[in-house]
């Protein structure tokens, strides 16, 4: 039922955000924009810094790398510190954390420094990603409003991975890559000087407060960073070689013995009540499924772009406006089709919709003629990527009290870092295995065939969900 229906029944008006609420909304979305253009604005930029600090070709990835494993890695355990510790004092810790590394990192002038820098970069953002997810759904009752909250955040979050590659593009040939980092500076003191006078803080009473599960922290995170770090080699050096099997392998076995710890912990890192909720589990796969796909399909029309139709690196990060444009737009409409349409029907809608827009593309040639079907099929594609995102934000956190949204928040940050972290190498051994024998254009082909199918699975997933408004 839509939200006129339902003020139409019942005589109501339907509740809107408070001017409190929307300064709280703005300051938590500007740190999220922000958090989500650091994942992609060094892309670009990475072979200036090679450049400019005498970093070996074979290096650059470790740049990505290095801030990639501390943000996957430690979201959950940083969402379970924020539910104890306190919510608002974790944000802000995190987002002074973000402003230093950031300076540093811009003044950098050796590889050590940078890549110091990077790993902090990391870690503030597994810091203050799942503290102010939960700082929004706890400001904003389940319902309506939080459906929007959460699609203008899921929208931003979006949009700001791919104005990263745009901004990172510009800020290098115009300035230098060292604005990258630096741009980060100011934003993060704004934010800095105003969050503490609009955010209230959000922690459980003293004698409610436990005592951090130390042995599932430890495994958690150790599982984690050893399975990112093991996709991200095997995407490198291949699936078979011996360091990313055996990081890979570990990482599998920590999080198994994860698992196992937490069924017998007096104060679990993660609480039984909340992974024994269908939502939370299958929502979350949704939401890996999401993250996934569609930044992994980024970069492999960044390929079709740069290595099939030859188009600079700005050029090519400039053809994904679009894509932006349509993860807004997603975002924007979130609310109200999950109003019409519930969560699942959302899910569904936008599920299909990034299917039929992603499996177009296996159409594309080899001229520049195709670009009239890449740009529409990538705007819609978006705008379907934006209800699964934010369907899957609100199937994670619902239901649940406010004492759990740190941890639902932490677990829904690492299902996006994972997501995001290892789309791209599980797409590009994809093109590697094929490109031998059929070229790019065929490898890519094979990996948008794939994404199309991973889309299709969550699509799937969303079925065994049941329908609710």
């Amino acid at each position: 039922m839509s939200t006129v229906a339902q003020t139409e029944r019942t005589g109501r008006a339907a509740p809107r955000i408070t001017g409190r609420q929307t300064v709280v909304l703005a300051v938590l979305l500007v740190a999220q924009f922000m958090l989500a253009v650091d994942f992609s604005i060094l892309n670009v930029a990475l072979p200036a810094i090679g450049t400019g600090l005498g970093l070996p070709l074979d290096r650059l990835q470790w740049i990505a790398t290095a801030f990639a494993l501390p943000a996957a890695g430690f979201t959950l355990l940083f969402g379970r510190v924020a539910d104890l510790y306190g919510r608002r004092r974790l944000f802000l810790q995190g987002l002074a954390l973000l402003a230093a590394a950031s300076l540093a990192g811009g003044l950098a002038t050796d590889p050590a420094v940078l890549i110091a820098a990077r790993v902090a970069q990391g870690l503030a953002t597994a810091a203050v990603t799942p503290a102010g997810l939960a700082l929004l759904t706890t400001a904003f009752p389940e319902g309506p409003l939080r459906e929007k909250a959460l699609g203008l955040n899921g929208a931003l979050m979006s949009a700001g991975f791919t104005a990263g590659a745009i901004l990172g593009g510009v800020l290098t040939d115009l300035l230098s890559w060292r604005w990258a980092f630096l741009v980060n500076v100011p934003v993060a003191l704004a934010v800095l000087l105003i969050a503490p006078r609009v955010l209230a803080e959000s922690r459980p009473d003293a004698t409610a407060r436990v005592r951090l599960d130390l042995p599932g922290a430890l495994t958690v995170t150790g599982g984690l960073l050893a399975l990112v770090l093991g996709l991200t080699e095997a995407g490198r050096l291949g699936w078979s070689h011996p360091a990313a099997l055996t990081a890979t392998l570990l990482g599998v076995g920590l999080l198994g013995g994860f698992l196992a710890v937490e069924r017998r912990a007096a104060a679990p890192l993660v609480p039984p009540a909340v992974l024994r909720r269908r939502t939370v589990r299958i929502g979350n796969v949704i939401g890996l499924l999401a993250f996934l796909t569609e930044t992994s399909l980024v970069f492999l029309l960044t390929l079709y772009l740069q290595e099939v139709l030859h188009f600079s690196a700005l050029a090519a990060g400039l053809s994904f406006g679009v894509l932006g444009l349509g993860t807004v737009l997603g975002g924007t409409l979130a609310a109200r089709v999950i109003a019409r349409l519930g969560v699942r029907g959302a899910l569904l809608a936008g599920g299909l919709l990034q299917a039929a827009a992603t499996g177009v593309l296996l159409a594309l040639g080899p001229g520049g003629g195709w670009l009239w079907l890449l740009l529409p099929a990538t705007f819609a594609g978006g705008v379907g990527n934006m209800l699964v995102i934010v369907g899957f934000l609100v199937t994670a956190t619902s239901g649940l009290p406010d004492r759990e949204q740190g941890t639902a928040a932490g677990l829904a940050t690492m299902t996006q870092q994972i997501g995001i972290t290892v789309g791209t190498p599980v797409m590009s051994a994809v093109v590697a295995a094929a490109a031998p024998a059929h070229g790019v254009l065929g490898g890519v082909g094979l990996a948008v065939a794939a994404n199309t199918a991973l889309v299709l699975v969550g699509v799937f997933l969303a079925t065994r969900l049941a329908g609710r408004r």
